[in-house]
């Protein structure tokens, strides 16, 4: 992970068998949780990587924490050898690792095969012994000197955070002196998610992205399991790419881990700036698209249409496409559309660059002459409610933007229902600068003076 300074925080990658408790480790360094946390053996498949600050008694220090599926997994799905190469990926491009056993459990005859694999790498390795809880937890970890790892074992409760502050400590010692004119600035510029049905080509987008295998691609369905951020940068900026889950009807959901998923993959369209709806060209639009549409729009965010596996569209047209998709989506008829095969690496940059684009649309103002005459002016030519009543705007302002927000004082806020409000977002993008985005209208009547309503 690289600051928009251009530095790369130095990289602590948690290792080990599966279920020893590496998720939790991770969501416990970075005081959030980031990563999936389920008695399943094999949550985790792809790494996880996100920034931490580490807070001891000799100071503070920015890293990046980077969680990995289990050594040795057994996957339900056949896909321990794209797992394995995700965590060779991250022990080669660390500054430390943390080998992460159960106390509780002892040593595993997993545990001696990671035991193997961990004398051959060339980087700072420290043995840490999870789920080591109380005043026995250093009798508990005792066992695991006999793998002979010079630096550990360090007895800790991942899910308590019992013995965290030695490792800590540890853990800055081995850091290579931060420079102290080089503040790092994580806030990337922007946040893109990337959403859709299983299969769409989600994780190839990203792969696409970043110009690195982060995620692990396969024709299988469900392959991505978590939401995973992935930072990469672009003339000199930083993004979030953030892949997701793919999300399925609520039926068919099987387990806990899907259920995760399809949680994450709603939070990750609500923290998002900009959202890629990505959708297979070769299959026809499905009811979940279409809620995920109707998501992003109840969230008031920016939508980009992703028409990916375009290179596999026959006898299409992308006139043709922008009609059907303007059918089977009207909500949307607004939002652009990107043709592109992620497979092949084209349409990938034009995307970034479109997305850019609505994220600065979101962020414009414009002034309150210009609403209100643009407002009077779409009134003007609506004529009067079913009732005979003028709906009248006494005074319009944009009070927020991302999401572009206005306000409207009124007579009688009852006079314009959900047809008077999109009628009116249309012309807002219609003659304002917010051509491609959703907007948000509140009303405010003298009846109504304390209350708010967006629509």
């Amino acid at each position: 992970m690289t600051t928009e300074t251009g530095r790369r925080l130095p990289r602590v990658v948690i290792v080990g068998r599966p279920n020893v408790g590496k998720s939790t480790l991770t969501n416990r360094m970075c005081g959030s949780r980031v990563s999936i946390v389920e008695p399943t053996a094999g949550v985790t498949r792809d790494r996880v990587a996100v920034p931490a600050e580490l807070r001891t008694a000799r100071g503070k220090r920015w890293i990046e924490v980077v969680d990995t599926g289990g050594i040795g997994i057994v996957d339900r799905d056949d896909l321990e050898s794209l797992v394995e190469e995700q965590i060779r990926r991250a022990i080669a491009t660390s500054d430390i690792v943390l080998w992460l056993v159960d106390a509780r459990e002892g040593i595993t005859p997993l545990d001696e095969e990671v035991s193997r694999r961990m004398r051959g790498i060339k980087r700072p390795l420290i043995l840490v012994a999870n789920k080591a809880e109380g005043r026995s937890r250093q009798w508990d970890a005792g066992e695991f000197h006999r793998f002979g790892v010079s630096d550990g074992p360090y007895a800790i409760s991942a899910q308590n955070g019992e013995g965290l502050d030695d490792l800590y400590e540890r853990i800055l010692e081995l850091l290579p002196p931060e420079d102290a004119d080089a503040e790092p600035i994580l806030t990337p510029v922007m946040r893109l998610a990337v959403v859709g049905q299983r299969n769409a080509g989600k994780s190839t987008f990203i792969n696409g992205l970043a110009h690195e295998e982060r995620m692990i691609v396969s024709e299988i369905p469900g392959t991505t399991r978590d939401s995973v951020d992935v930072l990469f940068e672009r003339d000199g900026k930083a993004f979030v790419a953030i892949d997701t889950a793919g999300v399925r009807r609520k039926r068919s959901i099987q387990d806990a881990i899907e259920f995760y998923s399809d949680a994450r993959s709603h939070r990750s369209m609500r923290r998002a700036d900009v959202v890629v709806l990505l959708f297979d060209v070769t299959k026809p639009i499905s009811g979940i698209d279409k809620d995920l549409a109707r998501y992003c729009l109840d969230h008031h965010k920016p939508v980009i249409l992703g028409a990916n596996k375009w290179d596999l569209a026959v006898g299409y047209t992308p006139e043709e496409f922008r009609k059907y998709i303007d059918a089977e989506m009207p909500q949307l008829d607004f939002a652009p559309i990107s043709f592109l095969s992620a497979r092949d690496g084209k349409g990938i940059d034009e995307t970034l660059d479109l997305a850019l684009e609505l994220f600065d649309q979101a962020q414009r103002r414009v002034s309150t002459g210009e609403l209100n005459r643009v407002l009077q002016k779409a009134l003007e030519g609506r004529g009067p409610s079913a009732g005979g009543h003028a709906v009248r705007i006494r005074y319009a302002t944009q009070a927020e933007v991302r999401p572009p927000t206005f306000v409207l004082f009124v007579n009688d806020k009852n006079l314009l229902n959900k047809d008077s409000i999109r009628y009116l977002q249309n012309r807002i993008r219609d003659e304002l600068p917010f051509p491609e985005i959703p907007v948000r209208i509140v009303l405010r009547d003298p009846a109504h003076v304390n209350e708010e309503e967006s629509r």
